[in-house]
């Protein structure tokens, strides 16, 4: 609707200072809940069948009962706001509902700084700072609660029947012991898959106190009960009981360990001096065009730095049955599977956000806030760079799988 000139010059008439219009008592925050008091005094009109002032039908005993007082909190802060009411108690407004006390999107301000990190103390300082509104703890884990429901029902959602590639990762929170009371490091796993458009899509996570093949296999059945018949490539970091585990449940899936992932784990066996000679040197196995260069190339690096590093080429040839598939994709496909970009996008938006955190009370609490993470992360957009050329390629190497 268009506003007239002449309703905005009555309105403004009495507006001289700038708080005249946006502060406290000035003219925004009255429009606001006079507009308010209007629709919901339309709202009872439409209920009981006739206008304020009117006399209501012969034949209806219900009436028009006053109002009551209720204060609601919105982003100009409370705010008191007269609800009208009816003789038989069965007027339900629409507009700001029985019980209702946050208007103005109050939860999604509480849900979002909640995922940003803050701390409950943060948030209610955070509000009363900026808006005005006065929280309690109580009602900060009330609205952030109901994200559980959101998480029950995403973490259960239907799945595509193929996905081409799934990157299964793996971070450490400290998580408050139910029984034992102690804060343990606990893993969160996460499977991000990218779909046949080329989109990245967290299939679920899981919380578990120790890995293995029993572990993996409940995840690999979850995943198949909500729709996944197929994957085409599984990357994985070395994750214990995974190769079996898979297997079990798809078992003309390609598994590749995490290349990345087992570059930083030569790193760590190095001197501070040394890293960049030997991430150098490391470099000739994993671009190798096929995997008996790969292997002459790890010959190489172990006659050179076998001696001061004697852990690293072992580690390479303990997981060489899972870094061999690497070397028969091409570069395009092998872009996706070496850098995993894909999850490293994902796990800086996690780390970022949990870095505030030194531990939490119980698993649900570590779950609400890494959902929300995730959440935010698939916002920003979700796309697998140059992904047409690896696309064409999985449909060549996965002829009748990629299309089925």
């Amino acid at each position: 609707m268009t506003i007239s000139n002449e309703l905005l010059d009555e309105l403004l008439k009495g507006c001289k200072r700038p708080e005249d219009l946006l502060g406290d008592a000035g003219l925004m925050k009255e429009l606001k809940v006079r507009l308010m008091e209007r629709m919901l005094g339309a709202e009872l009109t439409a209920h009981l069948g006739y206008e304020a002032g009117a006399e209501p039908p012969a034949e209806q005993a219900n009436r028009r009962n006053g109002v009551a007082t209720k204060r609601v909190k919105g982003s100009d802060g409370e705010v008191p706001l007269s609800v009208p009411r009816d003789r038989a108690g069965s007027f339900e407004p629409e507009l700001v509902k029985k019980g209702q006390t946050r208007i103005d999107g109050v939860d999604d301000k509480i849900i979002g700084l909640y995922a940003a990190g803050l701390s409950v103390r943060d948030i209610q300082a955070h509000l009363e700072d900026l808006y005005g509104l006065r929280v309690s703890p109580d009602l900060i884990s009330r609205v952030t609660d109901a994200v559980l429901d959101e998480v029950r029902e995403w973490q259960h959602r239907a799945l595509d029947r193929m996905s081409p590639i799934v990157i299964f990762d793996a971070l450490r929170v400290k998580i408050r012991d139910a029984d034992s009371r102690m804060v343990k490091n606990k893993a969160v796993y996460i499977a991000l898959g990218v779909t046949r458009d080329g989109d990245r899509e967290v299939l679920g996570l899981w919380i578990a106190d120790n890995e293995g093949a029993k572990f993996w296999l409940s995840v690999m059945n979850e995943l198949r009960n909500r729709g996944v018949q197929d994957i085409l490539i599984a990357v994985v970091d070395g994750l214990k009981g995974f190769p079996e585990a898979i297997t079990a449940a798809f078992p003309e899936t390609t598994v590749q360990t995490c290349i990345v992932h087992l570059i930083r784990h030569s790193m760590n066996f190095c001197s501070w001096k040394d890293r960049k000679a030997v991430a150098a040197d490391l470099r000739p196995i994993y671009e190798a065009p096929t995997a008996e260069e790969a292997a002459r190339q790890l010959d190489a690096f172990e006659d050179k730095w076998g001696g001061k590093y004697p852990s690293i080429a072992p580690a390479w040839r303990r997981a060489w049955a899972e870094v061999t598939p690497f070397y028969a994709f091409s570069a395009a496909i092998r872009k996706i599977i070496y850098t995993t970009n894909a999850v490293e996008s994902l796990n800086r938006v996690l780390r970022k956000t949990l870095k505030t955190k030194g531990s939490f009370p119980t698993e649900e609490a570590a779950t609400k806030l890494i959902f929300l993470a995730i959440r935010n992360f698939e916002k920003g957009g979700r796309a697998v760079r140059e992904w047409v050329a690896a696309r064409n390629q999985l449909a060549i190497m996965f002829a009748g799988r990629f299309d089925a």
